[in-house]
């Protein structure tokens, strides 16, 4: 299973940006004994969020499912907001951060990152 952007993917991410921030949710399952490579990834991944201009807005372990199709459960999930999704494009292209990018690929056996867009305001709806 795909636990990492490729080309293709950050090409397409592109392609549909709507402009203006991207929250960045990530579903997350581990390999076994995966959570600490993971842990060890994300203390060093706080200083490239700083530098590109993200932050981590909620971090937290997934529970039992009330609403899914056998398999759908996640063992933590994260929401991260980005500037844009070139902010978070550099962001992963960068060759420091690809050089802790194995840490994260590492600890998990499958993962979604879905990019979100803010809905208009109330009153503009």
């Amino acid at each position: 299973m795909a636990v990492d952007p490729q080309g293709a993917d950050l090409a397409r991410l592109m392609a549909e940006d709507p402009g203006g921030p991207v929250v960045m949710l990530n579903l997350l399952r581990f390999v076994p004994d995966g959570r600490a490579s993971y842990e060890e990834y994300s203390r060093r991944a706080a200083a490239f969020l700083k530098r590109y201009g993200g932050e981590l807005l909620y971090a937290g372990n997934g529970g039992t499912p009330l609403v899914a199709e056998d398999g759908q459960a996640w063992d933590a999930v994260l929401l991260v907001r980005y500037p844009d999704r070139a902010a978070f494009s550099r962001m992963v292209a960068d060759p420091e951060y690809q050089e802790i990018a194995g840490l994260r690929s590492r600890a998990l056996t499958e993962a979604v990152l879905q990019p979100t867009s803010p809905w208009p305001s109330g009153r503009d709806r």
